[in-house]
């Protein structure tokens, strides 16, 4: 079963199309990186995919079934978008935002131990870190069928993003929950993701398994992801 589906996509804000035929598959249980350099696409395609923005030809169809829903619909039907923002309530505390989103304490808690010492404090006032830890694991426990997470990693210690990279790596295989990842640390992300898309200038230009990427990866950063 197909966690996402999208055929032949281009959208963008109006009717001036940013990415154009896009084609990518992200397989129930599996993990997928979209790489590209700064301005290729990324972000306009996971806003499409989410319903944040318009989507002008093609389709998107999520867990087998084609959707032209908006983003809250989306939503309600299984799909969560984590995005660098940290989408969270900072005026509250980490346990208040818990509660908003209505998930279950103990599981956050169980993903992310680093965040149970923080539960009464402001979420405005922990690291970007734990921030992201928050907005990650809201999302993930929710049940989602597909996360799109765009650069969580930025402005994050390494240490960090090896953590968050690991829970959606373990969240993939043990659920099957699908992931589409853009990501900046490439080699990094290498180690946890499963098939990898390359766009450049608005256009899916590769679509790599995991292995081949590997391989290649020298020349798809001085072909692809150099500014």
């Amino acid at each position: 079963m197909s966690a996402l589906d999208v055929i032949g996509m281009s959208a963008g804000y109006g009717t001036q199309p940013v990415v154009e035929n896009i084609n990518l598959t992200v397989e129930s249980g599996t993990v997928t990186a979209l790489f590209g350099a700064n301005g290729a696409g990324k972000s306009t395609t996971l806003k499409a995919i989410s319903g944040a923005i318009g989507v002008l030809a093609g389709s998107v169809a999520i867990n087998d079934s084609a959707t032209t829903a908006p983003l809250y619909q989306r939503a309600r039907n299984g799909l969560s978008y984590v995005t660098e923002e940290r989408s969270v309530f900072k005026g509250l505390t980490v346990e208040e935002n818990l509660r908003v989103g209505g998930v279950d304490i103990p599981t956050v808690l169980a993903l992310f131990p680093e965040l149970e010492k923080r539960l009464r404090i402001k979420a405005g006032l922990i690291s970007g870190g734990e921030q992201q830890m928050l907005s990650l694991g809201r999302a993930m426990v929710r049940g989602p069928n597909l996360i799109l997470a765009d650069e969580l990693s930025l402005g994050l210690a390494p240490l960090v993003v090896t953590r968050l990279f690991k829970a959606l790596r373990t969240a993939a295989s043990e659920t099957g929950l699908g992931v589409l990842l853009v990501e900046q640390h490439v080699r990094k992300a290498l180690d946890y993701v499963d098939h990898v898309y390359v766009m450049r200038r608005g256009r899916v230009e590769l679509d790599l398994p995991i292995a081949e990427a590997k391989n290649r990866i020298e020349d798809i950063e001085n072909a692809y992801l150099s500014a």
